[in-house]
């Protein structure tokens, strides 16, 4: 990198002590940067609280399909490559993570009081699962190159979160099937 911008080595270690913390710099500006961008959809008052999260989604796949799906996540990237990298970046991520994690359980909070939502689901457990299989979904987008994976996971996860649990469906200790199909 330092070659191909003409920086002498001696300027990139003058401000980076390393690579590794030129990495962790990287990473932490992607975070806040990222974490902006959560605020921006998911502090939006004037839309109800799964809608800013539909409208995130989108706004994801619109800018998948703007680059050719050869931009992802950085963090999601490196969540892969984590038991390789310093183990500085196993902990930066986490808390990158937790940071995302918390914007959308505060989301899904304000979803869980306007009944948009079951109110014995743990926002901050349902925040978890989205970012577990948004990661995922991200990859596939790419591998596709179409934002149908980031859609279809979002389908799903919504879904998920506005059918009744099996214990609200009739299912007991007795029988614990519940008497219809909570995903149809």
């Amino acid at each position: 990198m330092i070659k191909n911008i003409a920086v002498p080595k001696g300027s990139f270690y003058h401000c980076f002590k390393s690579k590794e913390a030129f990495g962790l710099a990287v990473l932490a500006a992607y975070g806040d940067f990222f974490a902006h961008k959560l605020d921006k959809f998911l502090l939006d008052d004037a839309v109800p609280p799964l809608e800013r999260m539909a409208a995130f989604v989108r706004h994801a796949g619109q800018g998948m399909e703007k680059f050719q799906f050869r931009r992802g996540c950085l963090v999601g990237n490196l969540l892969q490559e984590a038991p390789l990298l310093p183990e500085t970046f196993p902990q930066r991520l986490m808390a990158i993570l937790a940071a995302w994690e918390s914007r959308v359980a505060r989301c899904l909070r304000e979803a869980q009081a306007a009944g948009a939502i079951a109110s014995d689901a743990s926002p901050q457990a349902l925040a978890q699962v989205f970012w577990i299989g948004w990661e995922g979904a991200v990859m596939r987008a790419r591998l596709v190159q179409s934002a149908a994976p980031l859609n279809q996971y979002w389908d799903f996860f919504a879904h998920s979160m506005t059918t009744k649990t099996p214990a609200q469906d009739g299912a007991s200790a007795d029988n614990p099937l519940p008497t219809r199909n909570t995903l149809s």
